[in-house]
């Protein structure tokens, strides 16, 4: 396993949430890292990015001043802090990587990992 998400769990709107990726070297050595999210019903979603220095970062406007991804390469981790979260939250989370932040966006990704699962009840 590459990548592994973790950290989902149940949580009241307006409540914060925080996930884990765990990487391997390989991938925390050269690759942006980011999540995606699925929704029940829906197709895969960029959330968050972050470069392989951490000094950019890239977000999706719905999550835009609620959600900081950041990462700690050194630790082979990245993690995405959740806050205000609102029931449209409610996805299965991926942890993915990437060679630019321009393929992450778009869908174009190296690596996923295993999701892990948020429930934002209303």
């Amino acid at each position: 396993v590459q990548l592994q998400a973790s950290g989902g769990g149940l949580v009241q709107a307006g409540g914060s949430l925080s996930l884990s990726c765990a990487g391997t070297e390989l991938i925390f050595g050269g690759d942006i890292v980011g999540w995606f999210r699925q929704a029940p019903g829906k197709e895969r979603k960029f959330v968050a990015g972050i470069s392989l220095g951490g000094d950019t970062t890239a977000y999706d406007d719905s999550v835009k001043g609620r959600f900081t991804i950041s990462r700690d390469n050194a630790e082979n981790t990245a993690y995405l802090h959740m806050h205000s979260l609102k029931p449209e939250d409610t996805a299965v989370y991926y942890c993915v990587a990437g060679t630019t932040m321009w393929q992450l966006r778009v869908g174009r990704i190296r690596y996923w990992g295993k999701g892990t699962l948020v429930t934002v009840s209303s």
